[in-house]
């Protein structure tokens, strides 16, 4: 969207006046000359924009995904030519599944010099167009404030996504002028009001409904209608992604802890907001014991290429998910209202019992320590701002487990892609976004290889975070799987209790290691008052694996 008013300048101060009417606070980076423009427009913008310059370009990419998901409104990240784009893909394919809005902005090699060999000569734009909404070379300067509009509104629309523009040198330096970019105003797309009342009839008729909310109802800003809608209605709910908190940690509607029960006594699941893929048993629920047939299922999404097409389903619909929700909570109200009261009544049995089952895990004394006991430790300490973030494999499966966020976007996990590595900048774009929130970082010892360097970040921004390592000192969430195969596991082993608190120390954090249950607690307690970055590196069990009902194929 333009206005009347023209601009001029250089393409990177045009660039940068097009993400400040998009809403970008912040530009994520690591020096690259190809971007120079970028860093010039920053500066000069009034105000400046925030620059904030990382260790390893995935993390600057890392900390755009994750300011998309906190803030909805789309991260930027800023990768110079060549290796500075390849090494942000990663990051761009898990915000392509999880549905982050963010733009990548790439360098380029000059087009003057194009096919004779300059430094980093890449046509990166075919790289990035599967992991993308959409990919393209800006080349020349008057295509700037357009082709950079184009992007951030692609990458802010339903459904949400990345997208990568990059420009070649010497059209970043030159000059251009046109339309000055303006705030967008998307119109929602409104649902169909037929499909509404289908999934309205189905609900009606089912004496054993089931709601689970993901990622999308959080990122398409229904979370108000979301909660409305289930507490009118008086509907179990469990949630997955950024669904986490939708429904308080605690809520009597709230049925996470009873999922398997759940899923498998339902006899419809309406899902909202999340892909039926294998985290919910791609779409087949109920139906496993002898004489029971499966739940029928409901997909609603924020668009229409979102909805299942592998599925069985009974009914789908898709559009402004607040509009989903207030128009199916009229329809159901203007019938009989139903009484699930008992459905409810029997899985919050199951919860109180789950919840008893796991006080025992959560209060384990054994040495070495069992990860659930970080959690026992943990979770009783986390602020209702808390914004928890989770990169690992099997010690970050036990938060899922454990954790229950009182508010929503208030969870960060790699989302369906299982990506690790993202935990730093998820880190550096949540103590941005939410100065005052308690920030904590859930690192497996794996994961922390990738990119613990960039503690170096938080420290030179003054942005205290407290990470909080399971050490197994292993590739635990292969080392089992492997035994389990072969009897034997090969290269699952990593360097046995490593002081990694060391590194943060060197890098000018804190941190203590801890062998005792009994200190973990104190050892929490120093590092949230602690004002730095600061590692809580636990030592735990390999053999406390987590037990998984799925492997992900």
């Amino acid at each position: 969207m333009t206005s009347e008013e023209t601009i001029s300048g250089h393409s990177g101060e045009l660039a940068v006046a097009v993400a400040r009417a998009h809403g970008v606070e912040t530009m994520f980076t690591l020096s690259g000359a190809h971007v120079f423009p970028m860093y010039d427009g920053a500066v000069k913008a009034d105000p400046p924009m925030r620059l904030l310059d990382v260790r390893h370009e995935q993390t600057a990419a890392f900390a755009a995904e994750a300011t998309g998901k906190l803030t909805r409104v789309p991260g930027l990240a800023v990768l110079t030519a060549g290796p500075g784009v390849t090494n942000g893909v990663s990051a761009i394919a898990q915000a392509q599944f999880a549905g982050s809005p963010m733009v990548v902005v790439g360098g380029r090699a000059p087009q003057n010099r194009w096919g004779s060999g300059s430094l980093q000569e890449l046509d990166q734009p075919p790289i990035l167009a599967p992991v993308s909404k959409s990919a393209t070379t800006l080349m020349t300067a008057g295509d700037v404030l357009g082709g950079m509009d184009a992007a951030f509104t692609a990458a802010g629309s339903s459904h949400r996504g990345p997208t990568f523009v990059d420009v070649p040198m010497d059209e970043f330096f030159a000059q251009a002028s046109g339309p000055a970019p303006v705030t967008p105003r998307p119109a929602p797309i409104e649902p169909d009001g037929d499909a509404i009342a289908r999934i309205a009839r189905l609900l009606a008729e089912a004496r054993r409904p089931l709601m689970i909310l993901g990622t999308d109802v959080w990122a398409d800003r229904a979370e108000e209608a979301a909660l409305r809608f289930v507490e009118a209605l008086g509907v179990p709910t469990i949630t997955n992604g950024m669904g986490r908190g939708l429904v308080p940690g605690g809520h009597p509607l709230l049925v996470t802890k009873a999922r398997g029960a759940a899923i498998s006594g339902a006899d419809l699941v309406v899902v909202v907001g999340t892909p039926l893929d294998f985290r919910l048993g791609y779409g087949v629920f109920g139906g496993k014991e002898e004489g029971s047939s499966p739940a029928r299922v409901v997909h609603v999404a924020d668009s229409p290429g979102q909805v299942s097409h592998h599925a069985d389903l009974a009914a789908s619909v898709s559009g402004d998910l607040t509009s989903v929700f207030d128009g199916l909570q009229s329809a159901v109200e203007r019938g009989a209202r139903p009484d699930w009261s008992s459905w409810v009544e029997t899985l919050q049995d199951t919860v109180r019992a789950t919840v008893e089952k796991d006080r025992a895990l959560l209060e384990a004394e054994a040495d070495p320590i069992h990860p659930a006991r970080i959690y026992g430790e943990l979770v009783p300490r986390l602020a209702d701002d808390a914004v928890v973030i989770g990169d690992g494999g099997d010690f970050v499966s036990f938060a899922g487990k454990f954790v229950e966020p009182k508010r929503p976007g208030g969870w960060l996990d790699p989302g369906p892609y299982g990506c690790l590595g993202a935990g730093l900048g998820a880190a550096i774009a949540a103590r941005l976004a939410r100065p005052s929130a308690q920030v904590t970082l859930l690192l497996g010892d794996g994961a922390a290889g990738f990119s613990l360097m960039d503690v170096d970040t938080l420290v030179r921004h003054d942005l205290p975070v407290v990470m909080v390592m399971g050490n197994n000192s292993a590739w635990a969430l292969e080392k089992g799987p492997m035994q389990m195969l072969y009897g034997y596991d090969v290269i699952a082993d990593l360097g046995q209790r490593t002081p990694y608190d060391q590194v943060v120390t060197a890098l000018g954090g804190a941190g203590e290691t801890v062998t005792d249950p009994k200190q973990i607690g104190p050892a929490l307690d120093r590092a949230y008052a602690a004002g730095v970055p600061y590692l809580v590196n636990v030592i735990t069990d390999v053999e406390a694996a987590y037990p998984r009902a799925t492997f992900g194929i």
